[in-house]
């Protein structure tokens, strides 16, 4: 049996379109984190690509509001 590799975030990181999202936002005149909102339930590909970015916008170093030490 083969071994099933782990459903990482770098390991998805490696397989996206890095800036479609943003191309969208932009098109659409909007941010891109106000327009992944809009879209986080939508269906397709770009619902999809909302998502991740609202999942990737959580592990974002010095954006999560807790009290790290950190400045």
């Amino acid at each position: 049996m083969a071994a099933r590799k782990k459903k990482t975030l770098s390991n998805v990181a490696k397989h996206i379109h890095k800036g479609a999202l943003r191309r969208k936002a932009q098109a659409a005149g909007e941010s891109t984190m106000t327009f992944a909102r809009e879209h986080a339930h939508s269906p397709g590909k770009t619902g999809k690509q909302a998502r991740l970015a609202l999942t990737f916008a959580k592990h974002r170093p010095g954006r999560r509001g807790r009290k790290s030490g950190r400045k």
